[in-house]
Protein backbone atom coordinates (compact mmCIF):
# COMPACT_ATOMS: atom_id res chain seq x y z
CA UNK A 1 0.00 0.00 0.00
CA UNK A 2 1.32 3.46 -0.92
CA UNK A 3 2.24 5.89 1.85
CA UNK A 4 0.15 9.06 2.41
CA UNK A 5 3.01 11.09 0.87
CA UNK A 6 3.00 8.91 -2.25
CA UNK A 7 -0.78 9.09 -2.67
CA UNK A 8 -0.70 12.90 -2.33
CA UNK A 9 2.02 13.07 -4.96
CA UNK A 10 -0.01 10.85 -7.29
CA UNK A 11 -3.11 12.97 -6.59
CA UNK A 12 -1.22 16.17 -7.40
CA UNK A 13 -0.03 14.70 -10.69
CA UNK A 14 -3.56 13.58 -11.62
CA UNK A 15 -5.10 16.91 -10.59
CA UNK A 16 -2.56 18.82 -12.68
CA UNK A 17 -3.31 16.59 -15.65
CA UNK A 18 -7.12 16.65 -15.38
CA UNK A 19 -7.97 19.99 -13.75
CA UNK A 20 -8.62 21.84 -17.01
CA UNK A 21 -11.69 19.62 -17.43
CA UNK A 22 -13.38 21.22 -14.40
CA UNK A 23 -14.65 24.12 -16.50
CA UNK A 24 -16.64 21.71 -18.69
CA UNK A 25 -18.39 20.01 -15.75
CA UNK A 26 -21.91 20.87 -14.59
CA UNK A 27 -23.52 20.30 -11.21
CA UNK A 28 -27.12 20.50 -10.01
CA UNK A 29 -27.22 21.04 -6.22
CA UNK A 30 -30.00 21.62 -3.66
CA UNK A 31 -32.09 22.16 -1.63
CA UNK A 32 -31.49 24.01 1.65
CA UNK A 33 -30.26 27.50 2.46
CA UNK A 34 -29.21 29.19 5.70
CA UNK A 35 -27.94 32.54 6.83
CA UNK A 36 -25.11 31.54 9.18
CA UNK A 37 -23.96 33.67 12.09
CA UNK A 38 -20.57 32.45 13.32
CA UNK A 39 -20.53 33.16 17.04
CA UNK A 40 -18.12 33.07 19.99
CA UNK A 41 -19.42 32.74 23.56
CA UNK A 42 -18.03 35.19 26.10
CA UNK A 43 -16.30 33.84 29.20
CA UNK A 44 -14.82 37.04 30.65
CA UNK A 45 -15.24 40.50 29.17
CA UNK A 46 -12.16 42.72 29.51
CA UNK A 47 -13.63 45.92 28.05
CA UNK A 48 -16.09 47.04 25.40
CA UNK A 49 -13.96 45.63 22.59
CA UNK A 50 -12.12 42.66 24.11
CA UNK A 51 -13.19 39.42 25.75
CA UNK A 52 -12.02 35.91 26.51
CA UNK A 53 -14.18 33.25 24.86
CA UNK A 54 -15.37 29.99 26.38
CA UNK A 55 -12.98 27.60 24.63
CA UNK A 56 -14.72 24.22 24.78
CA UNK A 57 -18.21 22.75 24.52
CA UNK A 58 -17.74 21.06 27.90
CA UNK A 59 -17.00 24.37 29.62
CA UNK A 60 -20.03 25.92 27.91
CA UNK A 61 -22.17 22.98 29.06
CA UNK A 62 -20.93 23.45 32.62
CA UNK A 63 -21.81 27.16 32.46
CA UNK A 64 -25.35 26.27 31.40
CA UNK A 65 -25.65 23.49 34.00
CA UNK A 66 -24.67 25.88 36.78
CA UNK A 67 -27.72 27.99 35.89
CA UNK A 68 -30.16 25.15 36.60
CA UNK A 69 -32.65 26.21 39.27
CA UNK A 70 -31.44 29.80 39.00
CA UNK A 71 -30.79 31.67 35.73
CA UNK A 72 -27.85 33.24 33.95
CA UNK A 73 -26.86 35.60 31.17
CA UNK A 74 -24.72 34.30 28.31
CA UNK A 75 -23.24 36.79 25.89
CA UNK A 76 -22.88 35.81 22.23
CA UNK A 77 -20.63 37.79 19.89
CA UNK A 78 -21.13 37.42 16.13
CA UNK A 79 -17.81 37.04 14.32
CA UNK A 80 -19.18 37.02 10.80
CA UNK A 81 -22.38 36.48 8.82
CA UNK A 82 -22.10 34.23 5.79
CA UNK A 83 -24.04 32.06 3.42
CA UNK A 84 -24.84 28.73 4.99
CA UNK A 85 -26.54 25.42 4.53
CA UNK A 86 -24.97 22.25 3.24
CA UNK A 87 -26.13 22.93 -0.29
CA UNK A 88 -25.04 26.56 -0.76
CA UNK A 89 -21.63 25.95 0.88
CA UNK A 90 -20.98 22.88 -1.27
CA UNK A 91 -22.23 24.68 -4.39
CA UNK A 92 -20.02 27.68 -3.64
CA UNK A 93 -17.00 25.40 -3.28
CA UNK A 94 -17.75 23.58 -6.54
CA UNK A 95 -18.12 26.92 -8.32
CA UNK A 96 -14.73 28.02 -6.98
CA UNK A 97 -13.24 24.94 -8.66
CA UNK A 98 -14.69 26.15 -11.96
CA UNK A 99 -17.64 23.74 -12.13
CA UNK A 100 -20.78 25.20 -13.70
CA UNK A 101 -23.31 25.09 -10.85
CA UNK A 102 -27.09 25.33 -10.89
CA UNK A 103 -28.44 25.76 -7.36
CA UNK A 104 -32.07 25.54 -6.28
CA UNK A 105 -33.01 26.08 -2.65
CA UNK A 106 -34.05 28.34 0.20
CA UNK A 107 -32.07 31.50 -0.52
CA UNK A 108 -34.86 34.01 0.19
CA UNK A 109 -38.25 34.46 -1.44
CA UNK A 110 -39.48 36.42 -3.30
CA UNK A 111 -36.15 38.25 -3.03
CA UNK A 112 -32.83 36.49 -2.50
CA UNK A 113 -31.04 37.32 0.75
CA UNK A 114 -27.90 39.40 0.05
CA UNK A 115 -25.64 36.89 1.82
CA UNK A 116 -26.07 34.53 -1.16
CA UNK A 117 -24.96 37.09 -3.74
CA UNK A 118 -21.44 35.65 -3.92
CA UNK A 119 -22.95 32.30 -4.96
CA UNK A 120 -25.29 33.98 -7.44
CA UNK A 121 -22.38 35.86 -9.01
CA UNK A 122 -20.71 32.64 -10.16
CA UNK A 123 -23.64 30.19 -10.37
CA UNK A 124 -27.12 29.85 -11.78
CA UNK A 125 -29.36 30.17 -8.70
CA UNK A 126 -33.08 29.60 -8.24
CA UNK A 127 -34.42 30.75 -4.90
CA UNK A 128 -37.71 29.06 -4.05
CA UNK A 129 -38.20 29.75 -0.32
CA UNK A 130 -37.04 31.97 2.52
CA UNK A 131 -33.67 31.08 4.02
CA UNK A 132 -33.40 29.37 7.38
CA UNK A 133 -31.03 30.77 10.04
CA UNK A 134 -28.22 29.19 12.05
CA UNK A 135 -26.41 30.49 15.11
CA UNK A 136 -23.15 28.53 14.86
CA UNK A 137 -21.42 28.61 18.25
CA UNK A 138 -17.82 27.68 17.56
CA UNK A 139 -15.42 26.23 20.13
CA UNK A 140 -11.93 24.79 19.96
CA UNK A 141 -13.32 21.24 20.15
CA UNK A 142 -16.37 21.52 17.91
CA UNK A 143 -19.45 23.60 17.24
CA UNK A 144 -23.10 23.83 18.23
CA UNK A 145 -25.48 24.60 15.38
CA UNK A 146 -28.66 26.27 16.65
CA UNK A 147 -31.06 26.27 13.74
CA UNK A 148 -34.30 28.12 12.99
CA UNK A 149 -35.60 26.01 10.13
CA UNK A 150 -39.32 26.67 9.64
CA UNK A 151 -38.81 28.18 6.12
CA UNK A 152 -37.51 24.82 4.90
CA UNK A 153 -41.05 23.44 5.28
CA UNK A 154 -41.87 25.30 2.04
CA UNK A 155 -39.46 23.21 -0.02
CA UNK A 156 -41.80 20.77 -1.73
CA UNK A 157 -41.94 19.26 -5.20
CA UNK A 158 -44.85 21.39 -6.52
CA UNK A 159 -43.15 24.55 -5.22
CA UNK A 160 -39.85 23.66 -6.92
CA UNK A 161 -41.58 23.08 -10.26
CA UNK A 162 -43.69 26.23 -10.00
CA UNK A 163 -40.97 28.65 -8.90
CA UNK A 164 -38.09 27.22 -10.92
CA UNK A 165 -40.14 26.17 -13.90
CA UNK A 166 -40.56 22.59 -15.01
CA UNK A 167 -38.68 23.00 -18.29
CA UNK A 168 -35.75 24.74 -16.61
CA UNK A 169 -35.64 22.13 -13.85
CA UNK A 170 -35.59 19.28 -16.35
CA UNK A 171 -32.88 20.96 -18.41
CA UNK A 172 -30.60 21.53 -15.43
CA UNK A 173 -30.98 17.97 -14.12
CA UNK A 174 -30.51 16.21 -17.44
CA UNK A 175 -27.42 18.25 -18.37
CA UNK A 176 -25.64 17.82 -15.01
CA UNK A 177 -22.59 15.60 -14.49
CA UNK A 178 -23.20 15.78 -10.73
CA UNK A 179 -26.64 15.73 -9.11
CA UNK A 180 -26.48 16.41 -5.38
CA UNK A 181 -29.20 16.60 -2.75
CA UNK A 182 -27.92 17.39 0.72
CA UNK A 183 -29.27 18.09 4.21
CA UNK A 184 -31.94 15.40 4.20
CA UNK A 185 -32.52 15.82 7.94
CA UNK A 186 -33.49 19.49 7.90
CA UNK A 187 -35.55 19.51 4.70
CA UNK A 188 -38.70 17.73 5.94
CA UNK A 189 -40.00 16.79 2.50
CA UNK A 190 -36.69 15.70 0.95
CA UNK A 191 -37.73 12.04 0.65
CA UNK A 192 -40.98 13.11 -0.99
CA UNK A 193 -38.98 15.18 -3.48
CA UNK A 194 -36.59 12.29 -4.18
CA UNK A 195 -39.55 10.01 -4.90
CA UNK A 196 -41.10 12.55 -7.25
CA UNK A 197 -37.85 12.94 -9.19
CA UNK A 198 -37.48 9.16 -9.46
CA UNK A 199 -41.10 8.68 -10.54
CA UNK A 200 -41.14 11.60 -13.00
CA UNK A 201 -38.42 10.13 -15.22
CA UNK A 202 -36.21 13.21 -15.02
CA UNK A 203 -32.96 11.38 -14.37
CA UNK A 204 -30.56 10.15 -17.04
CA UNK A 205 -29.80 6.46 -17.52
CA UNK A 206 -26.91 5.17 -15.41
CA UNK A 207 -24.94 4.51 -18.60
CA UNK A 208 -24.49 8.28 -18.85
CA UNK A 209 -21.89 7.86 -16.06
CA UNK A 210 -23.15 10.68 -13.87
CA UNK A 211 -22.53 11.05 -10.16
CA UNK A 212 -25.15 11.43 -7.44
CA UNK A 213 -23.97 12.76 -4.08
CA UNK A 214 -26.18 12.71 -0.98
CA UNK A 215 -25.67 13.60 2.67
CA UNK A 216 -27.91 13.42 5.73
CA UNK A 217 -26.77 16.18 8.11
CA UNK A 218 -27.08 14.77 11.62
CA UNK A 219 -30.18 12.53 11.40
CA UNK A 220 -30.41 11.91 15.17
CA UNK A 221 -33.70 13.80 15.49
CA UNK A 222 -35.45 11.96 12.63
CA UNK A 223 -37.42 8.75 13.10
CA UNK A 224 -35.61 5.52 12.23
CA UNK A 225 -38.40 4.55 9.84
CA UNK A 226 -37.94 7.76 7.86
CA UNK A 227 -34.17 7.29 7.70
CA UNK A 228 -34.46 3.69 6.49
CA UNK A 229 -36.94 4.79 3.81
CA UNK A 230 -34.49 7.45 2.61
CA UNK A 231 -31.75 4.83 2.37
CA UNK A 232 -34.07 2.68 0.25
CA UNK A 233 -34.54 5.63 -2.12
CA UNK A 234 -30.76 5.91 -2.55
CA UNK A 235 -30.85 2.38 -3.93
CA UNK A 236 -33.40 3.47 -6.52
CA UNK A 237 -31.13 6.34 -7.58
CA UNK A 238 -28.48 3.77 -8.52
CA UNK A 239 -30.50 2.93 -11.63
CA UNK A 240 -29.57 6.39 -12.88
CA UNK A 241 -26.48 7.63 -11.01
CA UNK A 242 -23.28 6.42 -9.39
CA UNK A 243 -24.46 7.02 -5.84
CA UNK A 244 -22.15 8.41 -3.14
CA UNK A 245 -23.33 8.83 0.44
CA UNK A 246 -21.22 11.16 2.57
CA UNK A 247 -21.27 11.05 6.39
CA UNK A 248 -19.31 12.65 9.18
CA UNK A 249 -18.25 10.46 12.10
CA UNK A 250 -21.28 11.19 14.27
CA UNK A 251 -23.68 10.51 11.39
CA UNK A 252 -21.97 7.20 10.63
CA UNK A 253 -22.40 6.13 14.25
CA UNK A 254 -26.06 7.19 14.28
CA UNK A 255 -26.79 5.29 11.06
CA UNK A 256 -24.98 2.24 12.40
CA UNK A 257 -27.20 2.26 15.49
CA UNK A 258 -30.31 2.32 13.29
CA UNK A 259 -29.05 -0.79 11.50
CA UNK A 260 -28.02 -2.48 14.75
CA UNK A 261 -24.32 -2.41 13.91
CA UNK A 262 -21.94 -2.32 16.93
CA UNK A 263 -20.00 0.96 17.02
CA UNK A 264 -16.70 -0.74 17.81
CA UNK A 265 -13.39 0.81 18.76
CA UNK A 266 -12.81 4.55 18.51
CA UNK A 267 -9.78 4.08 16.30
CA UNK A 268 -9.15 4.50 12.59
CA UNK A 269 -9.25 0.73 12.15
CA UNK A 270 -12.48 0.58 14.13
CA UNK A 271 -14.10 3.29 12.01
CA UNK A 272 -13.00 1.53 8.80
CA UNK A 273 -14.62 -1.67 10.02
CA UNK A 274 -17.78 0.19 11.01
CA UNK A 275 -17.98 1.81 7.57
CA UNK A 276 -17.49 -1.54 5.83
CA UNK A 277 -20.39 -3.01 7.82
CA UNK A 278 -22.55 -0.01 6.99
CA UNK A 279 -21.69 -0.34 3.30
CA UNK A 280 -22.93 -3.93 3.38
CA UNK A 281 -26.33 -2.72 4.62
CA UNK A 282 -26.65 0.17 2.16
CA UNK A 283 -27.35 0.13 -1.57
CA UNK A 284 -24.77 2.73 -2.66
CA UNK A 285 -21.67 2.73 -4.85
CA UNK A 286 -19.40 4.65 -2.47
CA UNK A 287 -19.71 5.30 1.27
CA UNK A 288 -17.53 8.12 2.57
CA UNK A 289 -16.95 8.93 6.24
CA UNK A 290 -14.87 11.93 7.32
CA UNK A 291 -13.86 12.25 10.98
CA UNK A 292 -11.83 15.33 11.89
CA UNK A 293 -8.30 13.93 11.48
CA UNK A 294 -8.77 11.67 8.44
CA UNK A 295 -11.29 10.47 5.85
CA UNK A 296 -12.15 7.06 4.48
CA UNK A 297 -14.15 5.54 1.64
CA UNK A 298 -15.57 2.08 1.05
CA UNK A 299 -16.55 0.66 -2.33
CA UNK A 300 -17.32 -2.85 -3.49
CA UNK A 301 -13.63 -3.34 -4.26
CA UNK A 302 -11.70 -1.51 -1.55
CA UNK A 303 -11.50 0.37 1.73
CA UNK A 304 -9.15 3.32 1.66
CA UNK A 305 -8.28 6.21 3.97
CA UNK A 306 -6.11 9.34 4.00
CA UNK A 307 -5.00 11.68 6.80
CA UNK A 308 -6.11 15.28 6.79
CA UNK A 309 -3.78 18.29 6.90
CA UNK A 310 -2.83 19.60 10.32
CA UNK A 311 -4.61 22.84 11.26
CA UNK A 312 -3.66 24.12 14.71
CA UNK A 313 -5.94 27.16 14.88
CA UNK A 314 -8.89 26.97 12.46
CA UNK A 315 -10.25 30.29 11.24
CA UNK A 316 -13.64 28.64 10.76
CA UNK A 317 -15.03 25.12 11.07
CA UNK A 318 -18.66 25.59 10.02
CA UNK A 319 -18.80 24.35 6.42
CA UNK A 320 -15.66 22.22 6.55
CA UNK A 321 -17.61 19.04 5.80
CA UNK A 322 -19.33 20.62 2.82
CA UNK A 323 -15.96 21.66 1.42
CA UNK A 324 -14.74 18.11 1.90
CA UNK A 325 -17.77 16.86 -0.04
CA UNK A 326 -17.09 19.31 -2.88
CA UNK A 327 -13.44 18.24 -3.12
CA UNK A 328 -14.33 14.55 -3.08
CA UNK A 329 -16.96 15.04 -5.77
CA UNK A 330 -14.48 16.98 -7.92
CA UNK A 331 -12.16 13.99 -7.79
CA UNK A 332 -14.93 11.61 -8.77
CA UNK A 333 -16.06 13.85 -11.64
CA UNK A 334 -12.48 13.96 -12.93
CA UNK A 335 -12.35 10.16 -12.86
CA UNK A 336 -9.87 9.92 -9.98
CA UNK A 337 -9.67 6.97 -7.61
CA UNK A 338 -11.41 7.03 -4.21
CA UNK A 339 -8.01 7.58 -2.53
CA UNK A 340 -7.20 10.56 -4.74
CA UNK A 341 -10.73 11.91 -4.28
CA UNK A 342 -10.32 11.66 -0.50
CA UNK A 343 -7.09 13.65 -0.79
CA UNK A 344 -8.91 16.38 -2.71
CA UNK A 345 -11.64 16.33 -0.07
CA UNK A 346 -9.33 16.80 2.92
CA UNK A 347 -7.29 19.37 0.98
CA UNK A 348 -10.43 21.37 0.24
CA UNK A 349 -11.68 21.32 3.84
CA UNK A 350 -8.15 21.93 5.17
CA UNK A 351 -7.68 25.03 3.04
CA UNK A 352 -11.11 26.33 4.02
CA UNK A 353 -10.65 26.02 7.79
CA UNK A 354 -7.18 27.63 7.55
CA UNK A 355 -8.18 30.55 5.35
CA UNK A 356 -11.93 30.99 5.72
CA UNK A 357 -12.48 30.90 1.95
CA UNK A 358 -13.30 28.27 -0.64
CA UNK A 359 -10.18 27.02 -2.44
CA UNK A 360 -9.40 27.30 -6.11
CA UNK A 361 -8.00 24.24 -7.90
CA UNK A 362 -4.58 25.91 -7.61
CA UNK A 363 -5.05 26.04 -3.82
CA UNK A 364 -5.72 22.31 -3.78
CA UNK A 365 -2.52 21.75 -5.72
CA UNK A 366 -0.57 23.96 -3.33
CA UNK A 367 -1.75 22.18 -0.20
CA UNK A 368 -0.99 18.78 -1.78
CA UNK A 369 2.47 20.04 -2.71
CA UNK A 370 3.25 21.58 0.69
CA UNK A 371 1.32 19.45 3.17
CA UNK A 372 0.72 21.12 6.55
CA UNK A 373 1.83 18.92 9.43
CA UNK A 374 2.42 19.30 13.16
CA UNK A 375 5.96 20.39 14.01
Amino acid sequence: MSSPEETRSQCLEALTRESQRADSLKAFVGLDGFVDEIIHVVDKREDANHFQRIPTILEYANRIAEAAGKSTNIELVTQRVKLGGNGPIMANALAAFGVGVSYVGALGYPNMHPVFQTLADKSDVFSIADAAHTDALEFDDGKLMLGKMTPLNDIRWPVIQERMGRETLENRITSANLISFVNWTMVPYMSEIWEAILDDGLLPDRSANRVGFFDLCDPEKRENEDLLHAMTLLGRFRKHLRVILGLNEKEAMELAEVYGIPIGANTREGRCLLTEKLFEKLDVDVLVVHPVAYALAVTENETTWVPGPFVEKPVITTGAGDHFNAGFCLGQLLGLSPTMSLNLGVSSSGHYVRSGRSPLVSDLAEILRNWPSAQ
